[in-house]
């Protein structure tokens, strides 16, 4: 399944469009992550467990919106756009939603 923000894929012609289709994935940060998080903000750097979590996230939102994709019979998703959000009590979690346009070509 070839995945793309754009919303043409070079060299292809889009043959049918299927329909919107989303996925969502919502991570709960644990306590060690934000006391090690925190712990980076005072002396500086990247965190490299939020950065996880965030690629994981982001990974399973990408593939629930493409096995959505194959259920609706198609082979590519243009347009796609991925969005990072904090929820909850004291923004104790972290969604990524994903939306793109299933095609076939």
């Amino acid at each position: 399944m070839i995945l793309t923000t754009t919303p043409t894929i070079e060299g292809q012609t889009i043959r049918e469009y299927k329909g919107l289709v989303t996925g969502e994935t919502i991570i709960g940060a644990n306590f060690w992550k934000d006391f090690k998080a925190s712990i980076r903000d005072i002396v500086g750097g990247r965190s490299g467990s939020y950065e996880r979590v965030l690629r994981e996230a982001k990974e399973t939102s990408l593939r629930e919106m493409e096995d959505r994709a194959r259920a609706m019979g198609a082979n590519a998703i243009v347009g796609i756009d991925i969005d990072y959000e904090t929820i909850g009590a004291e923004n104790a979690m972290l969604m990524v939603a994903t939306s793109g346009t299933a095609v076939v070509i």
